[in-house]
């Protein structure tokens, strides 16, 4: 169906309250959300508050949700919906004003994660290091991420539940996977894995991987690894046994 009109009904209002406003805008071939959003706050309403950068889908500014479901705006096809769309804001996180949402939190977090430490040989040593072709590619996936914050807005443990004190969400699991299942790191996550940053809340209901722009496998190559890495440590009866007849006291990852 060939579009000549879209009604896009945006969010509009603050943290004290708002409501949907429709607007009537002039379709073109190739557009996408972002620029239909862009057109009004252009042409119809300049105090609309929207983020966005790069509008290549590389920054992760314009996470919205379009008719429920969390997306780029500029990635997302006007073509996909007909005549009528609906953009929201993020729902999991505090609202500052119409599309834009504070994120803020997100970044507290990534300062709680240790980073990337390598043994003190490797760190003073003058050769050069050497990966398996497997390892770097399973780096490379998780080093995709945009911090588009998708995966955050749609886990229900954050958006539901508003349990960000108990979990770090999915966005941060990929990261501490980066980290653990980078062969030159030497440092044991699993402590802060099974504590703060809670990766025993995540029930694997794969939401977070169905939004991933960059199509980061997002539950089965980092959450669920980072699950049976801790259940050794911790919840392995057998090592569990072991260690009570030994008498060690053992430090958890040793």
């Amino acid at each position: 169906m060939e579009l000549t009109n879209l009604d896009l009904k945006i969010w509009r209002g603050d943290a004290a309250g708002g409501e949907l406003v429709s607007y009537r805008v002039p379709v073109r071939e190739g557009m996408v959300v972002l620029d239909a959003v862009l057109w009004v706050q252009a042409n119809m309403a300049a105090d609309l508050a929207v983020r966005w950068n790069c509008k290549a889908a590389k920054c992760g500014s314009c996470s919205a949700e379009i008719n429920g479901f969390p997306r780029l705006m500029c990635k997302t096809p006007i073509a996909e919906y007909g005549d009528q769309v609906t953009v929201r804001p993020m729902q999991a996180f505090p609202l500052v004003k119409d599309l834009v949402t504070d994120v803020s939190w997100n970044y507290e977090v990534n300062k709680q994660i240790p980073p990337f430490t390598p043994s003190e040989k490797d760190a003073s040593g003058s050769e050069p290091w050497r990966m398996q072709q497997k390892d770097v590619e399973r780096s490379l996936e998780f080093r995709k991420c945009i911090e588009c914050f998708l995966c955050q807005d749609v886990c229900h443990v954050l958006r539901s539940h508003d349990l960000k004190g108990v979990y770090y969400g999915p966005r941060f699991m990929v990261r501490i996977a980066s980290l653990e299942m980078h062969p030159k790191d030497v440092l044991d996550r699993r402590p802060l894995l099974k504590g703060k940053a809670g990766v025993g809340y995540c029930n694997i209901t794969k939401c977070c991987q169905e939004v991933c722009p960059e199509h980061i496998k997002i539950t089965d190559n980092a959450i669920i690894p980072l699950k049976e890495r801790m259940d050794d440590v911790y919840f392995d009866p057998v090592r569990s046994v072991i260690q009570r007849f030994s008498g060690a006291n053992r430090k958890a990852g040793e």
